[in-house]
């Protein structure tokens, strides 16, 4: 049997992992500044993460929520300890896409309206609602294409209200960096206008933090620089490590009924065990604080480099776009320097290192690009 070829592959197969840093079958070392597309937020085979996991695995791998499993109301109580939303309610997933599909649908089963209004450059996931919310026409098969999508230009506070007055509105999602669009950082002011809106005509504000949350910025959600509190925030990626896991998180006021949302997989015990690891390591390592420092270092350091067209995002979540096509400089840095970087688009190199990277792995980086510069 042959693989369903649907994705276009670096020329790279590793086979080993460390901290923010992985090797090939070759034995040969790059520096992983891509981190699994924003995945490895606790570094490659961090001990306290095997650590976890094994000893889960050794008591009991997997039942369904069709029992008491105690693991999710700890994670539960840590993680909103750590987010600073531990008034909110936790339903546990399997990924980023199915995440963002119980917001959808949960906005629709509160408000009772079927619309929900979305981003240009917005990636929330390729299932169903997912991915008919996302701004990419090339993966929306025509089963997914709906007049209950609206999709506007990012950060247009006057046609968002103009969507909103027709009451017809359920919710409207935003990441917190809209990250495969690019790398885009909300306009100073759009969340908490935006957030002001939805208040006012009854629809509920959902921040997508599936890449930029889990201190990727510098804060736990990006959506932090604000004042904001959305009604409901989904994340994942970041959440499980590597380890597949997602979870929404819902405003305490939205009261859950039996049968509203479901899930097989959803809070496994393993799944419990990745996300507990990884919130313990980054409260107990000051991930978040690192990736604020670091990630301000190394914007600075890039912003000073002659020949990047721009240099957008926050803590650990960059995008560096340039007046032309960047295959050939990613291919150098993979090659030449051993870097593995991230795209978005033809033009623009995107970095999601884990948040253990540090400022001489950054600089590691920095001395590369100018030298191909």
């Amino acid at each position: 049997m042959n693989l369903f070829d649907v994705y276009p592959l670096m020329d790279i197969t590793p086979v080993k992992g460390e901290g923010c840093y992985i090797w090939d079958e070759q034995g040969t070392k790059y520096l992983d500044l891509y981190g699994g597309h924003a995945v490895i937020s606790v570094g490659h085979s961090h001990p306290h993460y095997i650590s976890r996991l094994t000893d889960q695995l050794k008591q009991i791998g997997f039942y369904s929520n069709s029992v008491q499993i105690p693991q999710q109301k700890v994670l539960a109580d840590k993680l909103g300890q750590l987010s600073g939303y531990p008034d909110y309610q936790l339903f546990l997933v399997n990924s980023g896409a199915e995440a963002n599909e119980n917001a959808l649908k949960l906005a629709s089963f509160v408000t009772g309206r079927k619309k929900i209004v979305a981003f240009k450059k917005g990636f929330h996931g390729r299932t169903s609602g997912a991915v008919a919310v996302t701004d990419n026409p090339k993966i929306i098969a025509p089963v997914n294409q709906t007049s209950n999508a609206i999709i506007l230009p990012f950060n247009d506070l006057k046609l968002l209200e103009e969507q909103l007055k027709t009451n017809e509105i359920a919710g409207v999602i935003i990441e917190g960096i809209q990250g495969v669009g690019g790398i885009h950082v909300p306009a100073e002011g759009f969340l908490v206008e935006a957030k002001k809106l939805c208040e006012t005509y009854g629809t509920l504000l959902i921040l997508d933090e599936i890449q930029s949350g889990y201190g990727r910025s510098g804060k736990f959600f990006a959506h932090q620089y604000t004042s904001v509190r959305p009604d409901i925030i989904t994340v994942a990626k970041g959440m499980g490590n590597g380890f597949p896991v997602g979870a929404v998180l819902i405003a305490p006021e939205i009261k859950p009924w039996f049968g509203m949302l479901g899930t097989t997989f959803g809070g496994n015990y393993l799944a419990c065990a990745a996300s507990l690891a990884v919130l313990e390591i980054i409260e107990n390592e000051s991930l978040v604080e690192n990736a604020a420092e670091v990630g301000s270092y190394l914007i600075s350091k890039l912003k000073e480099i002659e020949g990047i067209k721009e240099v957008r995002g926050l803590g650990l979540m960059i995008g560096l776009e340039f007046n032309q096509q960047i295959n050939d400089m990613r291919h150098i840095l993979l090659k030449k320097h051993h870097i593995f970087t991230g795209v978005s688009g033809a033009n623009t190199i995107r970095l999601l290192s884990p948040l253990t990277l540090s400022k001489e792995q950054a600089t590691t980086f920095i001395v590369a690009l100018k030298s191909l510069i």
